[in-house]
């Protein structure tokens, strides 16, 4: 009976693993070929056409879509939990009328679907004079990040002992002095989890990028790769497509591999009280 759970386990978790990387295999194995052999069912390509890697670069300016990712991507990140930190201080350490008002609504702002808010942003930028520029990318992607990053930061600063803020008020500390030199440090685990989902958020975003964006100067990969198109599907460049589509998803394995414990633990901080 023992052997017969192991080997379910085993075997249940081979499903997952296939699940879930299959399809970044086959990404990988489709960036490879060319022609009609992207019709073909093969494990691996006969003859794999490495050239699809260089020539994503050179087909239009995808250095520089990535290099527009890396800015949006990090500048929505620091922003995101520059915001996110102070706004969970206050929400979860100081009492004033209508805080949970405030919290609710925080949350429901993140209910809303991209489409629904796209009119409104769209004239905001417009307004502020940003269409076709990074800022207005970054502006538009804090509505995705900046809801939940709050969210999870209250959640977790709510669970800090209150003995190490009395202490510090003691000692004669500023609220910013308790935030930055006395929470801080013990929200490593929380600024890690909300930095690396409010990056992969913005990485991803499409829709935004598509629509406050013109020229491929300050246009970000997501939409860099959907302009690799052809006349039908027998002219889209399928093996470009997915050259591009693994090489932009990489970086995002390789940073959830490196901060997987953190992301962890963050979203587990505050689900246990004691």
């Amino acid at each position: 009976m023992r052997f017969v759970k192991k080997a379910a386990f085993w075997l249940l978790l081979a499903v997952i693993l296939l699940y879930t990387l299959f399809p970044f295999y086959w990404a990988i194995v489709s960036s490879l070929k060319t022609g009609s052999a992207l019709f073909e069912v093969d494990p691996w390509p006969p003859v794999p056409a490495w050239s699809n890697y260089s020539a994503v670069f050179t087909a239009q300016p995808f250095g520089q879509n990535i290099l527009n990712s890396v800015i949006v991507a990090a500048s929505v990140v620091v922003l995101s939990l520059l915001l996110g930190l102070t706004a969970s201080y206050a929400l979860a350490r100081i009492t004033f009328r209508g805080r949970k008002a405030l919290l609710l609504s925080v949350l429901g702002v993140s209910m809303f679907p991209q489409i629904a808010v796209l009119s409104g942003m769209f004239e905001l930028v417009r307004w502020l004079g940003l269409y076709n520029s990074l800022p207005a990318l970054i502006v538009s992607n804090l509505i995705l990040t900046l809801p939940f990053t709050v969210w999870v930061l209250t959640t977790f600063m709510r669970e800090l002992p209150k003995e190490l803020e009395e202490a510090a008020v003691m000692d004669g500390a500023t609220q910013w002095t308790i935030l930055t030199r006395v929470f801080l440090p013990l929200l490593g685990p929380a600024m890690a989890t909300t930095g690396l989902l409010a990056f992969i958020a913005a990485w991803n975003e499409f829709l935004f990028a598509l629509t406050f964006t013109q020229s491929d100067r300050v246009r970000t990969v997501p939409v860099a790769i959907a302009l690799f198109s052809g006349g039908s599907a027998f002219e889209t460049p399928w093996g470009l497509i997915m050259a591009a589509s693994v090489i932009v998803t990489v970086p995002l394995i390789v940073l959830v591999l490196i901060f997987q414990r953190k992301i962890i633990s963050g979203l587990t901080a505050g689900a246990v009280k004691g």
